[in-house]
């Protein structure tokens, strides 16, 4: 029987595979099967890859009191909130100005390569962090530097795996193998909450510890059995004004964010700081300039074209709006329960991060559970409606925890954290499929990258909005409550003022270290001492503070989960209005995906190239449709 398709009987694919009768049995089965294999292996590492760089972008978040006191840092020395906002901050910057650029190299000089080099990266940055010899504001340095370091190696990792998932799968299983590895990354997030908690009771160098046993695994297995499958695109030249223009525009935006949320003069926050209204400006004007670059540039970082595509463009839209609300939730979480909810109910500052991380745990099964299971049925029904249902439920959390007082009953925190995670893994893994799927093959990494870059430049964004949001309901209410609650213990009026002239930033930091701020401010002006015993007790009692602060800190914190609820609902209107087509066909004379499994008919008839696989339903071409 002939063959199906242009070509003649004996003919040869792309990549020497053998076509027609006389040559099926010599390639053609043996290397759908040797596909089918590394599918799996790809998505095995690139998972493991994805979720240890996640997980250490969280991990240190509720390990900072434990590596604070590790390096004999004082959280609340003047100066010092500069080397936590970077701890917290440093890493998600580099990730957001640097993924975009490797997922381009990626894409020019091979997908696999830059991966794996990121593995090795990221290993080498872990064992440097765990072996920090200096205390103190030099050791917070060290840690800072080797963070960036290791976030460039997450980089690598993060900007190539979801481009080589697209190629190894076909357009049938494709949304399930991103559904895992996007699934990855969200419980990398939430799960490294709950291990800083665990593995800093017990030493805070086992933060980082963690990852080398993996990196040194997942490096080794990575060099040994990945290969690029899918083509490459854009030449070998790099686009260096567009990287430098896009890199330092971005850095300078998120670096004056992190400026902007600490004190400048007389002001609670520095937004009125001239060097922070410059690095914006500049910021600004340096991304315009990038615009105009890869506008006229041969082989762009940044493919604008791809923005004409619907299901790029909202899917991304959509993606950079939940990272900005999910981003803010980290934090205000662990505030809530380190600084507030953990010593009301009885427990030491020193053993709230432990506890805040189990406390969370539900909403690490929420991803866990809904992210497989959507991946899976957008293969099926496609991606509008699961992403779409899950924002709305991702939303709905949010306006459950506005509606929560601050001592609340855990079971219905527990539920709405778990409906949470529930609704963003039901959100993450058919944005991800159609957001890779609607683009050329070509160009997957330069995607993936850019998906990656929305994903980093919108937590770390978070991090400034949500902290300005609370730092301003902070400020409306907080000096009254200290300085009326100090006096009530005895405290002299002149000593009270000064110490309810705190920054608000300062104590929403101390809540983030679990630290009681009242004692040392008090110990610091001899005021402490000469106060009764019973008073002393109580003003450095687990619980005067959390007090105090609670009613502050939940007018702010409604205001955030507003914000987070209104971003959730733009969320699930750009799902919506990604059209109902959004896998990019294949070009005439272009190598399929290969098949998931060899079909019976493999002895009978061979497979024409330009035959493209079944979709499922809503799927079509991605340019532009509705």
């Amino acid at each position: 029987m002939p063959a199906i398709g242009p070509q003649r009987d004996g003919e040869q694919m792309a990549g020497g595979r053998t076509t027609g009768m006389d040559g099926r049995h010599k390639d053609g089965y043996k290397d759908r099967r040797k596909d089918d294999r590394y599918k799996w292996v790809a998505l095995a590492n690139t998972t493991a890859a994805v979720f240890m760089s996640a997980l250490d972008g969280s991990i240190v978040l509720i390990a900072l009191p434990s590596i604070f006191r590790g390096i004999h840092l004082d959280p609340l020395a003047l100066g010092n909130v500069n080397y936590l906002l970077w701890m917290i901050m440093g890493y998600g910057l580099v990730q957001a100005v640097l993924v975009v650029a490797l997922g381009r190299l990626g894409d020019m000089f091979g997908r696999v390569r830059i991966y794996n080099a990121g593995f090795v990266v990221f290993t080498i940055a872990s064992v440097l962090l765990s072996f920090d010899p200096f205390e103190g504001g030099h050791g917070a340095l060290w840690l800072i530097g080797w963070r960036m370091l290791q976030a460039v190696g997450g980089s690598m990792l993060m900007a190539n795996s979801a481009a080589i998932l697209t190629d190894a799968f076909p357009t049938d299983q494709r949304g399930f193998a991103l559904g895992i590895n996007q699934v990855a990354y969200l419980a990398g997030q939430f799960v490294g909450l709950v291990a800083g908690g665990v593995l800093a009771s017990l030493d805070w160098r086992a933060v980082f510890w963690v990852n080398v046993p993996v990196g040194v695994f997942g490096t080794l297995w990575a060099y040994r059995k990945l290969r690029d499958t899918g083509p490459r695109g854009g030449g070998g030249r790099v686009d260096w004004w567009g990287n430098i223009t896009f890199a330092v525009g971005l850095g300078a935006i998120l670096i004056a964010v992190t400026q902007g949320i600490q004190p400048y003069r007389d002001h609670t926050m520095g937004w009125t700081n001239p060097a922070v209204f410059g690095l914006l400006a500049g910021g600004v004007l340096l991304l315009a300039a990038f615009v105009v670059i890869e506008r006229r540039i041969s082989e762009p970082l940044f493919e604008l074209s791809l923005f004409r595509i619907r299901a790029f463009t909202a899917g991304s839209a959509a993606g950079l709006a939940v990272s900005v609300a999910r981003g803010g939730l980290q934090f205000m979480l662990i505030i809530w329960l380190q600084g507030i909810w953990l010593p009301l109910h009885g427990f030491d500052y020193s053993d709230t991060p432990f506890w805040a991380g189990i406390y969370l745990v539900p909403l690490t099964v929420g991803v866990l559970v809904a992210g497989p299971a959507s991946g899976f049925l957008s293969d099926r029904f496609g991606a509008r409606g699961l992403a779409t249902a899950g924002m709305l439920v991702f939303g709905s959390s949010f306006v459950g925890l506005m509606l929560l007082p601050v001592d609340f009953p855990y079971w219905a925190f527990g539920l709405l954290i778990a409906a949470n995670g529930i609704g963003g893994g039901m959100f993450a893994a058919p944005n991800s499929s159609s957001i890779m799927g609607s683009v050329p093959a070509s160009q997957r990494g330069v995607a993936s990258g850019m998906r990656s870059t929305f994903q980093n430049a919108g937590t770390t964004l978070s991090i400034g909005v949500f902290f300005s949001l609370m730092i301003v309901g902070l400020a409306s209410s907080l000096p009254d409550a200290l300085t009326s609650g100090l006096r009530q213990q005895g405290v002299p009026s002149d000593t009270a003022h000064q110490v309810a002239s705190l920054p608000p930033v300062s104590s929403l930091f101390a809540a983030v270290l679990g630290v009681n701020p009242i004692g040392h401010l008090l110990e610091s002006n001899n005021a402490l001492s000469s106060l009764s015993p019973a008073h002393q007790q109580t003003l450095t009692g687990r619980e005067f503070f959390p007090n105090l602060i609670s009613e502050p800190f939940h007018h702010g914190l409604v205001v955030v989960f507003a914000v987070a609820a209104a971003l959730a609902l733009l969320a699930a209107v750009a799902s919506l209005l990604r059209g109902s087509r959004y896998v990019h066909p294949v070009a005439p004379g272009q190598l399929p995906l290969p098949s998931t499994e060899p079909s019976p008919m493999d002895g009978a008839l061979s497979v024409s190239t330009t035959s493209t696989p079944s979709t499922p339903k809503d799927r079509g071409s991605g340019e532009d449709s509705s």
